[in-house]
């Protein structure tokens, strides 16, 4: 592995998604890693991000930087949601189209497929029909940063790929009950509902749409995989193939935590797109495969959660 020894900045190495690539980089033997932390750089500040870019000159850049949130936070704040992930993603890779990075990973996300896209999902199918409005905004940052790898990749020659996970999880996630994803969150309410006597558990939805999850190792197995390779294709979908309905996903949560209380499901909350899963076949056909199953990762983040709970901020302000 040749890239192992050119310099790799990882943007949002702190994050769920960045820490995962950074621990399996420096696993795997990277000898030049660059990690910067929000307060020493701001991604949003256009002419700090390319002073960054002159001074380090990056060989590689993983962009795994972004502002994230689930249903309630990407409904609630839509502006934030679309400019800063703008900002974000405009300033690192014009930074590195103009510092000449060998390489550049663009992390998307499965929710810039159109709400009714046909399943399993197909990289082709971007831009087939509207989005889901819950997460509009972000999705059209990200699409906008897909476009512009995309173009570089195709008119440029240069290999600025992007990858579609699916729905991720795992240790470093966000258990805030105002901004996280619904696994995490179901984590977190299992829990301090069995610690609490066992008291009943009140879930967004009606739990019956189908998602799709991707333990975060998985997908940082698939970064460092495809930097080993001159990927075909300039978007590429990563997860696992594999769905399950929410409600399903809630009672193996709930095994796993040990809850033995009551669920209730709130109707009156959004449900979000019916059903998302990903047609990975571009991966698996170039040697790619997941490895963690849903339980083991399911299990795994829980024993995190309780190693670092009293670490975690989970003070569910409204922000």
């Amino acid at each position: 592995m040749d890239f192992l020894k050119k310099k790799i900045y990882v943007a949002g190495h702190s994050g769920m998604v960045g820490s995962a690539i950074w621990r399996l980089l420096q696993a795997r033997g990277a000898e030049h890693l660059i990690g910067m932390s929000s307060r020493d750089l701001d991604l949003r500040d256009q002419y700090a991000v390319s002073e960054f870019f002159k001074e380090e000159k990056p060989d590689i850049v993983i962009d795994a930087a972004a502002k994230v949130g689930g249903i309630l936070a990407n409904d609630s704040y839509p502006y934030e949601f679309l400019v800063e992930n703008l900002q974000i993603q405009n300033n690192l890779i014009s930074s590195a189209l103009k510092g000449n990075v060998e390489r550049f990973l663009f992390l998307g996300s499965s929710c810039v497929y159109p709400k009714k896209a046909p399943q399993p999902i197909k990289e082709e199918y971007l831009l087939t029909g509207p989005l889901e409005a819950t997460n509009e905004s972000y999705a059209i940052a990200k699409i906008a940063g897909i476009k512009a790898c995309e173009a570089i990749f195709r008119k440029k020659n240069r290999m600025f790929t992007s990858i579609m996970p699916s729905n991720l999880y795992g240790a470093f996630d966000n258990f805030d009950l105002n901004s996280s994803h619904v696994l995490p969150a179901m984590i977190r309410k299992f829990h301090e509902s069995k610690i609490n006597g066992n008291q009943p558990v009140k879930l967004w939805g009606t739990g019956s749409p189908l998602r799709e999850f991707l333990y975060v190792d998985d997908l940082a197995d698939a970064v460092i995989f495809l930097l080993n390779k001159n990927a075909p294709y300039p978007v590429l979908n990563v997860g696992t193939g594999y769905d399950i309905e929410i409600k399903s996903l809630a009672l193996r949560i709930q095994n796993v935590v040990g809850h033995e209380g009551e669920i209730f499901w709130d109707v009156d909350k959004p449900d979000g797109t019916h059903r998302k899963v990903m047609d990975i076949s571009k991966m698996r056909g170039m040697g790619w495969e997941p490895r963690v199953s849903l339980i083991e990762g399911i299990t795994k983040t829980y024993n995190w959660y309780l190693q670092n709970i009293s670490n975690l901020k989970m003070v569910d302000m409204h922000i």
